[in-house]
């Protein structure tokens, strides 16, 4: 059986809020409370106490509230029952009971302690009560007309817990609710504090009786709670004695960072600030440590040395692009003094870097993302690829984000929230965008807004200390009539009016075929251009695979080939005649005039570890280099 004391799965356990400073006292008295410093869902019950008898509390109800006390700026917090409590109290309510499965507990019992005179009230910590006994205890309590309540807690596992009584308890209180009547302007109250709203049965709905929905805290609550576990962070009361106009900056910024959390949570925060002994005026590390699990920012230990001379590093790994790796670079140094978005806000928490490559395929799109990924975190583990055209349907989002509770799946979570979850400090390439289903724009758009999305499970992933990386290739091509394919920029164009056209394509495609011009205006001027492998740049291309396929050789066989500079260049022409697949174009010829026949006359030699072979390339038929291997010597292989 599931423990009825433990909160529902769907809020966290509110973690014990700090002591209250000196001289404070932890719970507020009636006269102490002040409604003004109520959140809007608190306020909306006062107000309906003389018109609905229950009242049905939806969705953040495990979670901490400010409760305001004059004479203390930061006021206190408590939970749910601690809360409703201090709001009753205030307006005069002299019994309020809190039901949990199986027990009952008397939060606010009659002035001076004693018991109402001519009512059967329990003990005021009875346990073993059954719906049935709750059920009398209510219908008393209104025939007494005493300022009363009872709080249904976690009324959400009732069902699962007393199936049997159920049906009958809460046919009991609906019909008090209809037949109840307010003394002195209030009600007998019956609060049910629920997960959903549609936890009790859509028949148990009527004008007496009013659903209230909880929300997660807004910013004026956010503030409220800071000010209120505040003076326990360091610097916070010198900083509040010296300079108060510094402090709400401070207080401010907190209540910007926590946007989504529970106040809970925000609790949690000031705690781990206490326990790191993190400044007031550091409070946003305390934010980012508690939101990504890991202490150490990697954005934090760049080497300085390693960025400046990131423009060499990726020209050499991306040749021919040196206007895409200078714009991409422009946006990463940007990305490390923590200025993407800072235009909109001082505390923005979108994505660290955002990038849109586009341009022809072929041309080092996916290669610059990965030279990005080891640049900045130094590893190629940092980096995430998802190919945009899986992701086709509708339902591809329950991929990304985790199917919804009740679903095939539900249970794995998300393959883009889990990435992000397990590895916050990473680049997430999605190729080819224009492929996936609408659908997952919506996605994105969230992403690149909050910096932030919440799996199935209801877990949230941060993307504040990730690079997205986007790659096209629209506005190379133009689907004609019959399927056919027609060019919308050629090689013999130069690099502006390629970008004009491309970027024109991208613009149209976001604003008239998606109808979505709100993703383009979030990605804004980020969209980074590629132009077309020119015939300058193709030689360097076609000598760097070459390398790589000589190196393979050397490094895994342990045989060094030679090759003869004429033989060279005939292969370098062969390979590089035709540039309109890009870099993969030339890969694919090298591979089908030297790697294929230099494997087959390997095996024909045949070569062994240690041999240093002479490759001789001759023109052959059709103009096709042919190539012949001879062994200068065989010995024991030494790295040079």
């Amino acid at each position: 059986m599931e423990n009825p004391r433990k909160p529902a799965p769907d809020g966290p356990p509110p973690p014990a809020a700090p002591q209250a400073p000196a001289g404070q006292a932890p719970n507020a008295t009636a006269a102490q409370i002040s409604s003004s410093g109520l959140p809007k869902w608190a306020r909306e019950i006062q107000r309906f106490l003389g018109v609905k008898s229950q009242f049905i509390l939806s969705g953040n109800v495990y979670d901490l509230y400010p409760i305001p006390i004059p004479g203390s700026p930061g006021g206190g917090t408590g939970t749910m029952d601690r809360f409703l409590k201090s709001v009753l109290e205030e307006r005069g309510y002299t019994l309020f009971f809190k039901f949990e499965p199986f027990s009952l507990t008397e939060l606010i019992g009659p002035p001076g302690g004693a018991r109402t005179e001519g009512l059967e009230l329990p003990p005021r910590d009875a346990e073993g009560v059954t719906l049935e006994r709750l059920a009398r205890l209510a219908k008393d309590l209104e025939a007494h007309r005493a300022p009363s309540a009872i709080l249904v807690s976690y009324a959400s596992r009732l069902p699962e817990l007393c199936s049997q009584e159920y049906q009958a308890f809460l046919y009991e209180l609906f019909r008090l609710s209809l037949t109840a009547r307010a003394e002195n302007g209030r009600f007998s109250l019956v609060i049910w504090s629920l997960d959903k709203e549609n936890d009790l049965p859509p028949w148990y709905r009527n004008s007496r009786i009013m659903p209230v929905a909880v929300p997660r805290p807004d910013h004026d609550v956010r503030r409220k709670i800071i000010r209120s576990a505040g003076p326990l962070i360091a610097g916070y009361r010198e900083t509040a004695a010296k300079d108060p106009a510094r402090l709400r900056t401070f207080v401010n910024r907190f209540a910007d960072q926590t946007g989504g959390l529970y106040a809970g949570e925000l609790v949690s925060i000031a705690s781990m600030a206490v326990q790191d002994r993190t400044d007031i005026t550091r409070i946003g590390d305390a934010v980012r440590h508690y939101k990504l699990g890991v202490p150490d920012n990697p954005w934090d230990k760049l080497d300085r040395e390693v960025i400046l001379n990131g423009q060499k590093a990726l020209s050499q790994r991306v040749i021919g692009q040196e206007r895409a790796v200078t714009h991409s670079l422009d946006i990463i140094k940007r990305s490390i003094f923590d200025l993407s978005g800072a235009q909109f806000s001082p505390h923005s928490q979108k994505p660290k870097g955002v990038l849109f490559f586009a341009g022809p395929t072929g041309v080092g799109k996916t290669e610059l993302a990965k030279g990005i990924t080891e640049l900045v975190f130094g590893s190629p583990e940092n980096y995430v690829r998802f190919d945009m055209s899986e992701f086709n349907q509708p339902h591809s989002d329950q991929r990304l984000m985790g199917a919804p509770p009740g679903y095939v799946g539900y249970e794995v979570g998300g393959e883009l929230t889990n990435s992000v979850r397990q590895r916050p400090f990473t680049l997430i390439l999605f190729d080819e965008i224009e492929k996936s289903h609408p659908r997952i724009m919506d996605i994105f758009l969230q992403i690149l807004d909050d910096g932030r999305l919440t799996s199935g499970r209801g877990e949230t992933a941060y993307f504040s200390d990730a690079v997205l990386v986007f790659t096209s290739n629209l506005g190379v091509y133009r689907e004609v009539a019959g399927g056919a394919k027609e060019p919308l920029v050629t090689q013999d164009m130069d690099y502006s009016e390629v970008e004009t056209r491309i970027e024109g394509a991208i613009r149209d495609f976001f604003t008239f075929t998606l109808n979505r011009p709100e993703i383009l205006n979030r990605i804004g001027k980020n969209i980074v251009v590629f132009d077309f492998i020119r015939r300058a740049s193709a030689e360097g291309i076609f000598r760097k695979m070459l390398g790589n396929v000589l190196e393979r050789l050397a490094d895994q066989r342990r045989i060094r080939i030679e090759m003869d500079p004429a033989g060279l260049a005939d292969l370098c022409l062969w390979a590089t005649r035709d540039l309109s697949m890009g870099g993969r174009g030339i890969g694919n010829a090298l591979e089908e005039c030297f790697v294929n026949p230099l494997s087959r006359e390997l095996y024909a030699l045949p070569a062994t570890r240690g041999d240093r072979i002479s490759c001789r390339v001759t023109p052959g038929d059709g103009g096709k280099p042919e190539i012949s291997l001879a062994r200068i010597q065989s010995e024991p292989y030494a790295p040079r």
